[in-house]
């Protein structure tokens, strides 16, 4: 700090006063006026020279103090070192952070304030250049100080190296910042945004469904009349073929004469004989085109029906006749409920669920030298677990991710629609349960149906 100035006189003549005078010759007068002359130029000189170093000294005191105060209200920790890691100064964020005096932390190894596991990533950034590398920029990396609570919350520090004027290397300036908070709330936005692309995905597809649901189901309505039209036509001609038959066996029966050689030569017997299996396979392909359309009419599921209490001994029972009988199988079929057992939702819905599940096992099945189905049911977790087993080839890994979304089969082109599995899964999720399926350790799979009991 500057203190108080001084006047001063004007001239070094003023300096003598009124001293007692002496009698000088002209020459050693003017000898003596040369001489004040010059040094009231010097004194003159030195004042000037005065009053600059004392505004400049004001400017350097009023710089230092504003580089004082940014550094002071700067919120990022600083902290300047020398070339040996000692720590010469740090602003008030950094002496914060480690709770500590900055008189304590001068003069001490910056290392001394850095979790042991950081040591070498610190030391490596505090050190580069130090072996004459004058032209080692900023650096960065992430440290942990140790702080009064513990190791503080990961830091992103940048460290810049201090340069004399003959670009010597002497020391570090570090600056950082905590990044812990802003990294959980980047991880957090992150999954924010992997939720809502999921969901995002889940809309769009939820939406394709429903609009190929309401297309189907209008094709399924569409196809449903001609396919009425057909029943009826197939019916009828069965009705003619049978009163043909009749009456040729009668005319037959009167005239064994011409009429039996007219039979003879348009074929009359074959014909009526190749009618009955031409019309119990139209009438089985129109029973299969029912079926389908049955099933693509559910896509919309747009009807509500009534829940009930339901038994699953006698839906079980019948479920099973139904898929034995439309396969003409041979398989084994054992079923075995526990008895008491009650479901709750809607009986045709859950007929159709357990007929899909062991018709896909009777297929499943099929070839082997002996076909078992197990049909099992008991109450599991306060909900009726029903169990369909086989002991065919299995589900293949790649069905699995894939074996109850619509129009998905593994069976040839004519066997299946890929819509059971799916309307049965629907069904399963609209009645609060849910299907699932496994393989099982000796060969075969398992579908496993859980639904609430009933009330």
């Amino acid at each position: 700090m500057t203190g108080e100035r001084r006047d001063r006189p004007d001239n070094i003549l003023a300096l003598t006063g009124s001293g007692l005078e002496t009698e000088l010759t002209d020459n050693q007068e003017s000898v003596w006026r040369d001489v004040v002359k010059r040094v009231d130029e010097v004194y003159s000189d030195l004042l000037r020279y005065e009053a600059d170093l004392e505004s400049k000294n004001a400017e350097l005191e009023e710089a230092q103090s504003f580089i004082s105060s940014v550094i002071a209200s700067v919120s990022d920790i600083l902290v300047v070192c020398d070339e040996n890691g000692l720590v010469l100064q740090a602003n008030p964020a950094f002496v914060a952070l480690l709770g500590q005096a900055e008189s304590e932390l001068v003069g001490r190894p910056l290392l001394d304030f850095i979790g042991a596991p950081d040591h070498d990533e610190a030391r490596r950034h505090l050190f580069a250049g130090a072996r004459g590398d004058s032209d080692a920029g900023a650096t960065d990396c992430e440290l942990h100080f140790l702080t009064a609570h513990g190791p503080s919350d990961v830091m992103a520090i940048n460290f810049s190296g201090r340069f004399d004027h003959s670009r010597r290397r002497v020391g570090s300036v570090l600056t950082g910042r905590p990044i812990g908070e802003l990294r959980r709330a980047y991880q957090a936005l992150h999954g924010a945004h992997l939720e809502l692309q999921k969901a995002q995905r889940k809309l769009i597809e939820q939406e394709k469904m429903a609009s190929l649901g309401r297309l189907v189901a209008g094709v399924a309505h569409e196809l449903n009349n001609p396919i009425s039209f057909v029943y009826g036509n197939v019916h009828v001609l069965d009705r003619y073929r049978k009163t043909l038959a009749d009456y040729f066996a009668e005319d037959e029966r009167q005239d064994a004469g011409e009429g039996g050689e007219l039979r003879r030569k348009y074929r009359v017997d074959s014909i009526l004989a190749d009618l009955e299996p031409l019309i119990e396979g139209t009438l089985e392909g129109a029973k299969r085109i029912s079926e389908i359309v049955k099933n693509l009419r559910r896509i919309s599921f747009n009807r509500t029906q009534e829940a009930h209490k339901i038994d699953v001994e006698r839906i079980l029972t019948t479920a099973t006749q139904w898929a034995a009988r439309a396969k003409k199988n041979h398989a084994r079929i054992d079923v075995e409920v526990a008895p008491g057992l009650a479901v709750w939702g809607n009986e045709g819905q859950i007929h159709q669920i357990m007929v899909n599940l062991i018709d896909n096992a009777i297929d499943a099945v099929r070839g082997r030298k002996h076909q078992q189905i197990e049909v099992r049911a008991a109450l599991s977790g306060g909900e009726v677990e029903i169990v369909v087993a086989d002991n065919g080839a299995g589900i293949a890994d790649a069905a699995f991710d894939k074996m109850f979304e619509p129009f998905f089969t593994t069976k040839t082109v004519g066997e299946g629609t890929g819509l059971g599995l799916w309307i049965s899964y629907a069904i399963a999720r609209e009645h609060g349960g849910s299907i699932s399926a496994v393989n099982r350790e000796h060969g075969g799979a398992q579908f496993t149906l859980r639904l609430p009991v009933g009330g």
